[in-house]
This record gives structure tokens, C-alpha cells and sequence, in this order.
């Protein structure tokens, strides 16, 4: 009986005892990164007027498009945010360099009674373009006038 009762306090012992280290608790995810209260990582519509052009950056690219030239194309890489500016730079699949920076100042077009959370400028070649960026889902429920929040 003494033997089967020693055996039982071994064979509890190890089960109590830990077979391996005990893994570090995984970092928690980054959080998105949000500029003007837009999120960087969804839809994003940057547009401007005389002449109009917009930049679309979808989930894998970044769309440049106008009534003048044909669309152009480019990957969306990461946007790399310093302080209240982001910056997304691309190459279309001809070379051309497309680069977009978002800044956390209000914007006004021009053109309607709209006011963005973000300023835009675009460089697509050696052409450089100025205007306002949201979220692009903001962008289509928006009126005519009034913030675009």
C-alpha cells in the first residue's frame, strides 16, 4: 500500500509541475494608423480640381486617374506616418513614380461647399498635384456641402 501511495504522490507532482517554460504573452497588434481621423489602412480617395484627378488607394493599389491620360497603376505599400503627415510612394508598372502625402490639416476644394480632414499632394512623374484626401466611403455619403467626416 506504502508503495502504490508513493507512486501516486511522484505521479502527482509531475502532473503539477510545468513541462515547459511558459510562453511570453503575445504583443498586442499594432493599432491602425490614423491620420485627420481617417483610417490609413481602408479606402482612401485623394482629388483635386483644374485639372481634376484623383487618387484612389484601395486595399492592394493606388489608382491615378483623370479625364486627360489613361489610369495608372501602382501597388499600395504601407504608409509611413510621421507626426500629423503620411506618405505612400509607388511605381506604376512602367516606372512611373506615384507618390502620395497626407496631412492632417482641413481641406476645401474649391469647387463645392466640402471641407476634407486631409490635405493632399500627389506626385505622379514630374507632375505635382494638390488637393484634399478622406475616406473614400465618407467621400460617397457626403452631401455637396458640409464636412466630409
Amino acid at each position: 500500500m506504502r508503495s502504490v501511495l508513493a507512486v501516486l504522490s511522484v505521479l502527482s507532482v509531475c502532473a503539477c509541475s510545468p513541462s515547459e517554460e511558459a510562453a511570453p504573452p503575445a504583443a498586442p497588434p499594432a493599432p491602425a494608423p490614423v491620420l485627420g481621423g481617417v483610417d490609413l489602412t481602408g479606402p482612401v480617395r485623394a482629388l483635386g480640381t483644374e485639372p481634376f484627378w484623383s487618387v484612389e488607394l484601395t486595399g492592394t493599389g493606388m489608382v491615378y486617374t483623370t479625364p486627360d491620360l489613361p489610369e495608372q497603376r501602382a501597388p499600395r505599400p504601407a504608409a509611413v506616418v510621421q507626426g500629423t503627415t503620411a506618405t505612400f510612394t509607388g511605381e506604376t508598372a512602367d516606372g512611373t513614380a506615384l507618390s502620395v502625402t497626407l496631412i492632417a490639416t482641413e481641406c476645401s476644394d474649391g469647387m463645392s461647399d466640402r471641407t476634407y480632414p486631409l490635405t493632399a499632394m500627389v506626385t505622379v512623374g514630374e507632375q505635382e498635384l494638390t488637393g484634399c484626401a478622406a475616406a473614400s466611403a465618407a467621400i460617397m455619403s457626403s452631401g455637396e456641402s458640409g464636412p466630409v467626416v
